[in-house]
This record gives structure tokens, sequence and C-alpha cells, in this order.
């Protein structure tokens, strides 16, 4: 080992601590450094002997974090990236505080969440064994653009030697790198699934081999669903692990493979997090772990709570659910979530770039991608929009045709979570971005202690 990578990796290791003491999060920071002292620091780290590969538009934090509970519940101590720094810089961290004093790997088996578009940094130096692929969405038109540029990109970058667990019913992420050994999950069709899309976003609607028009058998949502072409025999994938006969009161999905049907818990009644389970389960198996005994180790899987979040005060429910700023799927499936839900509905748009705001600004065009319709429901009594887009969110529900009278706008974040009109039972769901965390929990004791002082 050079000098400089001894140098790099304890001088990045000592800043972990003093980042702790100094109040700092710096989840990448201490990569950064010593990417910055040794330019190939990366390269050189120890690495896990296995590595499962985490990707996807939506839902990779999440998948990586299950993924971890799993492991850790069947008794087996594993190397992860929990909290999302999944560029070249925060798995240098990552990679680095499993390491040893002189960089080996301390952990047989690493869950790495990596970022779609960091595959061209990242694939050169780690090989997963395995790369769960969660979807592939429109996403930050800053960032990604369509997603078909980065289905490219992870094409083109993926060893040939990995295996991919991929989405079934999603024909983008389901296509990428053709010649690689493959499994897919996928859920099978549901009565509430449709046949034309509902949603504003709709990215496959031709055939990926001779351009025809496609039919949809059945749609979940978007492009997620059982499809095949008018022309020619191109169709929707087999699936290896069958989702289906979900009970969202018993929590539980019954999921088929070639040694049968098994029971497994669901975290969460979206379908979104259904599928996430679905995941977990198909590498889970290809692992080699028996369904009964996967059976057991699900019930100790969660969602993370910056995920999704449920608190209540009396008869009052505040859910938090993450709604990526700049991703118009994830506002998306949230809003669909909230609208299926029972009884009256209050929302509290907090997707406003909090933390970017003072440096730079996106293009608006995304709200206009967003299922804001899906909000013009008679249960939905207000919706409260704040911080510094809250015009711009204002004039987005304007015209999804929410009354006028039940949109409030104030800039301030907190000022704006004690200005509900709170009556007994409501549910007041917190749509929030990634860097807003620390004002979501604010904002969520101010309404839940009002509805203690109120007697709610």
């Amino acid at each position: 080992m050079s000098l400089r990578f001894i140098a790099a990796l304890w001088l990045a290791k000592l800043s972990i601590p003093v980042l702790k003491i100094t109040g700092h999060n710096g989840t990448d920071y201490p990569g950064s450094l010593a990417i910055r002292i040794c330019p190939d620091f990366f390269q050189k780290i120890g690495k896990p002997e296995t590595i499962i590969g985490v990707t996807g538009t939506n839902g990779k934090t999440t998948c990586a974090n299950m993924l971890c509970d799993a492991f850790e519940a069947a008794g087996k101590k594993v190397l992860c990236n929990r909290y999302g720094s999944n560029i070249d810089t925060g798995l240098s961290t990552c990679l680095l505080k499993g390491a040893t004093l002189t960089g080996k790997a301390k952990f047989d088996t690493a869950v790495l969440e990596i970022d779609e578009r960091s595959a061209v940094k990242v694939f050169p130096t780690i090989t997963p064994k395995y790369m769960c692929v969660t979807n592939l969405f429109r996403d930050s038109i800053m960032r990604n653009g369509h997603p078909d540029y980065i289905a490219g990109i992870l094409d083109a970058n993926i060893p040939p030697e990995t295996k991919l667990i991929l989405n079934g019913d999603d024909l983008i992420s389901g296509r990428i790198a053709l010649s690689n050994e493959r499994a897919y999950y996928g859920i099978e069709k549901q009565p509430t699934d449709v046949t034309e899309c509902e949603n504003l976003l709709n990215d496959m609607r031709i055939c990926p081999i001779c351009g025809s028009k496609l039919i949809y058998d059945y749609r979940r949502y978007h492009h997620i669903g059982k499809a095949h072409c008018s022309k020619c025999d191109f169709k929707s994938p087999e699936y290896d692990y069958s989702g289906h006969d979900i009970d969202t009161e018993k929590n539980t999905i019954m999921i088929r493979d070639k040694d049968g049907d098994f029971e497994y818990h669901i975290s969460n009644d979206s379908m979104f997090n259904i599928y996430n389970t679905c995941l977990v389960v198909a590498l889970f198996r290809e692992l080699g772990y028996k369904g009964e005994e996967l059976g057991k180790i699900m019930e100790s899987v969660k969602i993370p709570d910056t995920r999704f979040n449920v608190q209540k005060s009396g008869s009052i429910s505040v859910v938090t659910q993450l709604a990526k700023d700049k991703n118009a799927l994830a506002v998306s499936r949230a809003t669909d979530y909230v609208r299926k839900m029972p009884g009256h509905k209050k929302m509290f748009l907090l997707i406003s770039c909090y933390k970017d705001e003072r440096h730079w600004s996106e293009n608006t065009c995304w709200l206009y991608d967003c299922d804001f319709e899906m909000m013009n429901d008679p249960l939905m009594d207000q919706l409260i929009v704040t911080g510094p887009r809250a015009p711009d969110f204002y004039m987005r529900l304007l015209f999804a045709g929410i009354p006028e009278e039940k949109i409030f706008y104030e800039l301030d974040e907190r000022k704006a979570a004690a200005e509900f009109d709170l009556k007994k039972d409501d549910t007041v769901y917190i749509f929030c971005g990634i860097d807003a965390f620390d004002l979501v929990d604010d904002c969520r004791k101010i309404i839940l202690k009002r509805a203690e002082d109120e007697g709610l």
C-alpha cells in the first residue's frame, strides 16, 4: 500500500468522529477527502467478497435498508450505505468505514445503493454479484432527463458477470443488459388495475423492437404493468417470483417461485413498497434462503421512517411520506396513495428544495408532470403549500382544478404548520423532500401539539 493511500485512509477515518463531534452529517465527506488526497482511493480500498448493488429511479434507499434489515434478521452483519450516499465519494466513505487501518475489508458482504448516473465511475471498480434494480422513471430534468438515457448508462456499464434482479412489470428497467443472467419479480393482475394510463407520465407506449403500439393487458400506474406488442411477438417477461393475494389487513403477500407458494410480511400497504418487498424476497431466494426461513426473516423488515412515518395525537394522525424534490413520479405515487385512503384529509407540501434554494433553482415544469389532479377530492379539505416554491405549487394546484378556498400558502414553513383547521379524526399528510427532514420534524411536532392542546 502506498503512503498516500494510507494517509488518505487514516485522515478520512479520523474525520468521521470529528464530524460527529461538530454536529455535521457528512455522509460523503470522508470519502471525498480520501479521494482528494489519493485520487485512486476508490480503486484501492478493500471491498467485501460479495457485493449486492441496488439502483433505480425510486426506492433505492428503501430497498437497501430493507435488504440490510433482512440480513441482520438472518444473523449476518453486512456493510451498507443506509443513508443513501450513493456516488463514488459516498461509496468510498462506506467502504473505508468497513475497512481495517491497512485498508482491508472487514465484512464479507456489502449492500450498496448506487446512483444510476454514477455507473460510469462505480462499475469499473466494483463488480456486484447481484444488481437489484427497482425501476426506471423520468427523474429530475437537470440530473437525469429521460429514463431511456439512464437505461443506456446502466446498459453500457453493468459488468457482464453481474446477475440482475429486475422488476418484470417495468418494460424500461427490465430490458437493461440483456446478455446478463437475470431473475424477474412482479405482481399479478390486481382488481384495481386498468388498461389505459391514468397518469400524466407514460413513457412506455411503443414496442422497443418494432416501434408499433404497445397494448397493455393491465396497467398498475404509469408504464408499470403487463404489455405486448400489437404487431410483433414482444411482450413482458415471465416472472420468476410472482406476487399475488395481497392482504392489506394481515399485511401479507403470497409469492410463487419454482419451489411453490410462500407467505411474506409487507411493511406498508403502498403498492410501491409491496414491489420493494418482492425485490427483497427475490434477492434472498436467489441467495439460497428457503421460503419458510425467509418468511420469518421478512417479519423484521421495515420501511425507513424517513420514507414513511405515522404519528398520532388523540384522533389526529400525521403521515409523513417522502416525495422527492424535482421528481414528478415520486410525488405522483405519494399522491395516488393519499387519494385512496379513507376519511377526511389535509395536505402539507414541503417539497420546495429547502436547502438548495439559496444556490440554484430548477425549472418548475416538473410540477406539471405530477398528478396533483388526484388531490381534487371532496375528502381533501385543506392543502397548505409553503417554502420558497409556495406560489408555484399554489398555481399548479389551481391548474389541477382544486378550489381556491381549499388552498393556503405561507412562505415560512413553521408558521404554515400552525394554519391547519384540524377536526376530529383528520389525517394530515406531509410530503417532504430529502433535504427537509429536520424541518419536517419541527412541523410535525407543531401539528401534533396543536391537536393535543385542542383535545382532538
